[in-house]
């Protein structure tokens, strides 16, 4: 009774004092220095008896600053030696996009029909970070509040889909934020989670975090879904996934102090302005997932394959000519780690020949990996005659069956007809061509005319060119012709030779995409470029491959441990770029192209000279 006696005195004072204080609206900043990379904020406050009365908030122009969040309003009420007065300040996150002097300009507020400005604020944007403020002209943060309380409200959970899962096999892990504070700005990501052993695929999530409400140990928490990924173990045994850090800026409300009175309840409310924002280190927990190896029965034809699958094939005419070519696409459709998939083995019998074989796949990443990988192989036959191309086979595991599973193409016959440009005797009549029964044929039954015809044969430069060109043009093809042998014959060997080639293809695709300002599509096709680089350099298989072995397998090349340093930098900068992309983010695209380009080059450079030393 007594608690509802002072609220009512409360609302009366403020009625009766309302008009003792003047009316202004001030900005603020932490400090007029600030760094390049920080975020800051900038305040709006408008002091007065009755803050309901105020309307109409135009904010500044921001327009050398990204707004992160804002505005967000806040009321607060005091009482100073019986007189009452108000504020609701209007604030803003903001981080500056340039180095530079910059000028904040005026908000403005409508109150009981005059309309306050505040006055214009001067930024200084340094490179780097900006020393702390001088103590005093920043909120300090309240010594009694325990980050353990903070832990109890506000935390990161992952979920793994398993716990026991077979070599290859998906295994889906999802990132959780729960909370029962109110976050004041955007948070900052810390540390990325480490997949050491495992192949990982970003899973597609909504770019805003979109909080549904959940019950935990009686309490209800606002959840909200961070990051998803797809993992595909590279090894067996017990894997871990390495915990995930963020700096995430919450608002908390100061703790009452022992000794003071009950007017210390009355006022412990958000909306009488005490609380305030505390950078807290969210981590997640620790995932373990046991990983068994693959029944040893493999079929001849696998090839590391997991999930489920169908194979279907399509010749593109059952008939053709010597040296025209045929085309036999092969399809891979189904749920598992498309991009692993390795090209099924195609043998061609004795008069064929065949061209590397090219491949595209269209991947789905949603809760499960997905899509349908093609490859298209040029056949080229050289002789006449009826021809089959053989049955090709691809085999996967199943996991849900445990067993293994090998799929067939259809063989295919094919009728060849001599083509019109290797015929023998083109161009000659019937009298010129005669039955092979005589040895002896005469060419001309009457004497021909003989003369000298100048100096002998033999000492011109032409008849020499003429005779030695074919020659040298023989050798050369015969040499051509064993090196794609012996490329044919080992893979390892022809992915090392066409390593730079294939990671310069891709690039140009990531420039591309770069002018097209497809931030997540860059950075994707640069960690392709990458990674498919090292492996076919490394001859790491791509079901195995870690950045961890990628660097040791550098370091057998005695490569230059300042390469090896940029690389994993490069790495691990795309992956935290594609979970934050930046609003505007083309410079950092630019420098990304040409550090990873110059990378590269340095590599091969460097493995080139160890390895003819």
């Amino acid at each position: 009774m007594k608690k509802l006696k002072f609220i009512f005195v409360f609302l009366l004072l403020i009625t009766a004092c309302g008009r003792l204080f003047p009316q202004t609206l001030t900005a603020s900043v932490a400090s007029p220095k600030v760094g390049l990379g920080d975020q800051f904020e900038v305040s709006f406050a408008f002091n007065g008896p009755d803050v309901n009365n105020v309307k109409s908030f135009t904010s500044p122009d921001f327009a050398n600053f990204m707004i992160l969040s804002g505005p967000n309003q806040s009321t607060s009420m005091q009482i100073m030696n019986g007189a009452v007065s108000g504020a609701i300040t209007y604030s803003y996150y903001i981080q500056p996009k340039s180095i530079g002097t910059f000028s904040i300009g005026s908000a403005s507020v409508s109150y009981k029909g005059t309309t306050y400005k505040s006055q214009p604020i001067k930024i200084e944007v340094v490179k780097g970070s900006a020393p702390p403020p001088v103590a005093g002209k920043q909120q300090a943060v309240n010594p009694d509040v325990q980050n353990a309380e903070i832990a109890k409200n506000l935390f990161i959970c992952v979920f793994a889909d398993k716990q026991k899962v077979y070599q290859g096999e998906q295994v889906t892990v999802t990132y959780k934020l729960y909370t029962r504070l109110n976050i004041a700005a955007q948070m900052q990501l810390s540390k990325l989670p480490q997949y050491q052993g495992f192949w990982a695929e970003e899973l597609e999530t909504s770019n805003n975090i979109n909080f549904t409400v959940e019950n935990v140990d009686g309490k209800q928490f606002r959840v909200g879904i961070l990051k998803k990924a797809a993992l595909f173990p590279s090894q067996s045994g017990e894997l871990t996934v390495s915990p995930m850090e963020l700096k995430v800026p919450v608002q908390i409300q100061k703790k009452r102090k022992p000794g003071n009175s009950v007017f210390d309840d009355f006022f412990n409310d958000p909306f009488f302005g005490n609380a305030q924002t505390v950078e807290y280190n969210a981590k997640s927990n620790t995932v373990k997932v046991n990983v068994m190896p693959l029944p040893e029965n493999k079929p001849e034809s696998f090839k590391g394959a997991v999930g489920q699958f169908t194979l279907s094939s399509e010749l593109n005419k059952n008939s053709t000519k010597t040296n025209e070519p045929l085309s036999l696409t092969l399809n891979i459709t189904g749920t598992g780690n498309v991009t692993l998939l390795s090209v099924p083995e195609l043998n061609l019998p004795p008069g064929m020949e065949k061209y590397d074989p090219k491949s595209t796949e269209q991947v789905t990443r949603q809760n499960k990996i997905s899509g349908k990988k093609s490859i298209e192989y040029l056949i080229v036959p050289r002789n006449a005659g009826k021809k089959e191309i053989p049955s090709v086979k691809f085999s996967y595991f199943d996991p849900i069956k445990k067993t293994y599973v090998t799929l067939s193409t259809p063989p295919y016959n094919i009728n060849v007809e001599q083509g019109t440009g290797d015929q023998s005797y083109a161009g000659m009549s019937k009298e010129d061509v005669k039955l092979l029964g005589d040895d002896i044929r005469y060419i001309k039954t009457s004497p021909a005319s003989l003369q000298q015809k100048g100096e002998i044969l033999l000492y011109q430069f032409g008849f020499w060119t003429s005779a030695l060109l074919p020659l040298l043009a023989l050798i050369g093809a015969v040499m051509w012709k064993r090196r794609e042998d012996r490329l044919s014959g080992n893979i390892s060997l022809m992915r090392y030779q066409k390593a730079q080639r294939i990671s310069a293809k891709r690039l140009k695709t990531a420039k591309i995409l770069m002018l097209a300002n497809k931030q997540t599509d860059f950075y994707t096709e640069i960690s392709l470029a990458l990674f498919g680089y090292l492996e076919d350099k490394l001859h790491i298989p791509k079901s195995e491959f870690t950045l961890d072995r990628a660097s040791a397998e550098l370091r057998n090349f005695k490569v230059d441990e300042s390469l090896v340093a940029g690389i994993v930098n490069c790495a691990e900068k795309c992956e935290y770029i594609r979970f934050a992309p930046v609003e505007d983010g083309t410079t950092e695209m630019k420098n990304m192209y040409q550090d990873t380009e110059k990378l590269i080059i340095d590599v091969e450079r460097s493995i080139a000279v160890k390895k003819h030393a």
